[in-house]
């Protein structure tokens, strides 16, 4: 069992990196010696080591950083079909991969995690003994327990306790938690946002999703929905939308949407770049569908910019570039619709990422609980 002025000590040396003991006890408010006792203690049980040695004025000093192999997660995404697992340590690194069969069926999804992970674990000598907890990643709302999804138009779920399910199949804590909030955490534990307080994820695919780090905090709000922007009206009495509404952001500027805008002007295109050839070439109902898409995704950034102030906007895709006219009129609308004295002053960091990406956020879900404890 971690104590909670073992605990603070690793929250430090997850936002800012390796640690002398100087820097840590400055960091934690304790004495040298206190901190030399914490540091030796965590030695012990694995969970720190000796990383580099700082040379200066004075006797030179050693950092400690987390030890990757003190802890494994395993992450689940639920977006795809199969459905990848992954086994991760405390670095955020991939050690293996395995996939299940997707199922609408909760408990068919329990069994099948819990039939794949001895497979998964055997990947790593010591990754059984030392399994963390699970994560697992879906398209929906979950509650703040993080053991209900309450609601995923994917998967037709209301009220799921999938958490539970899991649990009690492989006897290993388990968490879940919407997609893009999965991912938002990835990057605040293991990416580019490390040392950010303040960002936004926004991530594009199929659907749009979107998550918040606030104060250093994932910001999930009083029912577990915050950054839904997907479902914010852009366009009222637009296209209907599959959570029951029209004119949402997902029916405008999503993947499926630029696509099927697409198939209905007569294209047969399978994928964003092919629809930026038809743009650059000319096609004016290509460049139409591009500007719709872009105005619209841009106008939601622009607004989350207004309302938060982020001190980042990280967008993430999987499919083609933003290097074509899609992501250009993102950037105009962006800049068109937030007030002049906030024109560039947010930094606008575009990403393209690979199918790893949810399982690999679930199981930052699960470190992310095994580094901030039950109440991150």
């Amino acid at each position: 069992m971690i104590t909670s002025s073992q605990r603070q000590l690793l929250r430090a040396i997850s936002r800012s990196g390796p640690l002398s003991r100087t820097e840590m006890a400055q960091a934690l408010g304790l004495s040298k010696a206190a901190m030399s006792g914490l540091a030796r203690d965590l030695i012990q049980l694995g969970i720190l080591r000796e990383a580099d040695t700082i040379y200066g004025q004075g006797r030179p000093s050693i950092r400690l950083d987390l030890h990757p192999d003190c802890a494994f997660f395993v992450g689940v995404s639920l977006l795809q079909d199969p459905a990848p697992m992954i086994l991760g340590n405390l670095n955020g690194e991939i050690i293996a991969r395995a996939e299940i069969p997707l199922s609408r069926d909760p408990a068919v999804i329990a069994d099948a995690i819990s039939e794949a992970l001895p497979t998964l674990l055997s990947a790593h000598p010591v990754a059984a003994e030392k399994l963390a907890g699970i994560g697992v990643a879906l398209s929906g709302f979950v509650d703040e327990t993080r053991k209900n999804c309450v609601q995923s138009t994917l998967l037709n779920w209301q009220d799921v306790p999938l958490a539970d399910l899991v649990r009690d199949k492989t006897g290993i804590e388990t968490f879940l938690e919407n997609d893009a909030k999965a991912v938002a955490v990835d990057e605040k534990l293991f990416g580019s946002a490390r040392e950010i307080q303040n960002f936004s994820v926004v991530s594009l695919g199929d659907g749009i999703g979107c998550a918040h780090f606030i104060d250093g905090r994932l910001y999930r709000g009083n029912h577990g929905g915050a950054g839904e922007i997907a479902h914010c009206t852009i366009e009222p009495g637009g296209a209907p939308c599959r959570c029951g509404k029209r004119g949402c952001l997902d029916t405008v500027a999503s993947m499926k949407a630029i696509k099927e805008m697409s198939r209905a002007e007569g294209f047969e295109c399978v994928s964003l770049a092919e629809i930026e050839n038809q743009a650059s070439s000319g096609n004016t109902a290509a460049i139409r569908i591009l500007h719709r898409a872009g105005s619209a995704l841009g106008l939601a950034i622009a607004n989350l910019i207004q309302m938060n102030d982020p001190g980042l906007i990280l967008i993430t895709h999987v499919e083609g570039s933003f290097d074509g006219l899609f992501g250009t009129v993102v950037n105009q609308a962006i800049e068109t619709n937030v007030l002049p004295r906030y024109a560039g002053q947010t930094p606008i960091r575009i990403r393209r990422v690979d199918g790893d990406i949810w399982a690999r956020g679930a199981a930052s879900i699960a470190a992310h609980h095994f580094i901030l404890g039950p109440n991150p």
